[in-house]
């Protein structure tokens, strides 16, 4: 499984127009994707910032939805955000509620250290 975890700040007095255009439809919207399996979203309490962490089948997946309908997402929530909204892309490696085990992990290029020396 491969995650998109979103962070944004919201503009002031916007909670509530967000909770709605999230609940009716970005969600939505998300359902309808190919590889879509979960949407989750933090918010710090009494605060502007939130995170949201989408949880896709494959990389292949994520990818599509970040040319195809993410654009769209973004045109919906330009009015109550502060900027744009930073991405960063993961491979979910472990989680008991999707079940994942740490198989996950040799999936990925091998962490090294460097050798010590020149360079190191």
């Amino acid at each position: 499984m491969f995650t998109r975890i979103v962070s944004m700040t919201l503009k002031p007095n916007v909670s509530t127009k967000f909770t709605e255009l999230l609940e009716q439809k970005i969600v939505p919207a998300l359902r309808k994707e190919p590889g879509f399996q979960d949407e989750m979203v933090f918010v710090i309490p009494g605060g502007p910032e939130v995170v949201a962490i989408s949880i896709w089948d494959t990389k292949e997946d994520a990818d599509s939805y970040a040319r195809t309908a993410y654009p769209k997402v973004l045109r919906m929530l330009e009015t109550l955000i502060e900027k744009r909204p930073e991405v960063e892309e993961y491979q979910l490696a472990y989680s008991t509620l999707h079940r994942t085990g740490l198989s996950e992990f040799p999936k990925q290029s091998p962490n090294t250290t460097p050798t010590p020396g020149v360079g190191g």
